[in-house]
């Protein structure tokens, strides 16, 4: 009995077998070895290297197809272009804190796209968020009043230093919003560096109003008139920034008294 082997590998054949198992190669080019004592027969061919290489390049170009039909995709069912890290958030344009809101002939606002604040100071953010809010509160927003209230007294916690009139503006954002607990807080550390601060007397009343405070709220603003010529006369940088709010205090002050 003799055994087949395969021309190519050197794989040994089954019985009947029409392909080697090992690399497929048709068992027609097969050779026989010798039976035990017979005569040699010629040696197998050298065994050949599977032929991987086309498969594999078929293979990479698959992959690549994929991958440009997926990137494709991802192009047209959603947004392909990232924004660049530096660009800062996007803010609605017409109710964004930093959108400088300017207005048309209708009174809305016009769209603006906000600027990058990461080139902004730290006092620069607080002022923006101030402004915008004390336009949307003139404006009746009550909604974006609330939404922006955080924004704008986390800008002002992370001023460097907070003086007279960044407590006095920082206690506003609390009225504005209907915190008594900021504008009260704000108001007594203004109050405990000057009893007869106008920005602190303001302020407090302006607390205790929204508490309920009747009692409280006669007594600061009664202070506050008490205080108006002499505080007034020293000429306070702060005094002259806020004067507006300053005489909206006196005024509503002088109907209630």
């Amino acid at each position: 009995m003799s055994a087949s082997f395969c021309a190519a590998c050197g794989a040994s054949l089954s019985t009947g077998a029409r392909f080697c198992h090992r690399c497929g190669q048709p068992v027609g080019d097969a050779v026989v070895s010798p039976a035990l004592g017979g005569a040699a027969s010629p040696a197998p061919a050298p065994r050949a290297q599977p032929q991987t290489l086309p498969w594999a390049v078929a293979a990479i170009a698959l992959l690549a197809l994929v991958a440009l039909v997926a990137g494709r995709n991802v192009n047209i069912g959603g947004s392909s272009t990232a924004a660049p890290a530096n660009a800062g958030p996007i803010a609605d344009p017409a109710t964004g804190p930093f959108a400088g809101a300017p207005t048309g002939p209708d009174g809305q606002e016009q769209a603006v796209r906000a600027p990058d604040i990461s080139s902004m100071t730290a006092e620069e953010r607080a002022n923006r968020l101030y402004n915008r809010l004390i336009l949307l509160s003139e404006q009746g927003k009550t909604d974006s009043v609330q939404f922006f209230a955080p924004m704008a007294a986390m800008a002002f916690n992370a001023l460097p230093r907070l003086g007279p009139l960044e407590r006095f503006e920082l206690g506003r954002v609390g009225e504005l919003s209907g915190s008594h607990q900021l504008a009260g807080a704000q108001a007594d550390t203004i109050l405990r560096g000057d009893k007869d601060h106008l920005l602190g007397l303001a302020l407090a009343a302006a607390a205790a109003r929204l508490r309920n405070d009747a009692a409280a709220t006669r007594d600061f603003e009664q202070r506050l008139l008490k205080a108006e010529k002499a505080q007034l006369a020293r000429n306070l940088p702060e005094y002259q920034v806020a004067r507006v709010d300053i005489d909206s205090a006196l005024a509503r002050a002088r109907r209630a008294n």
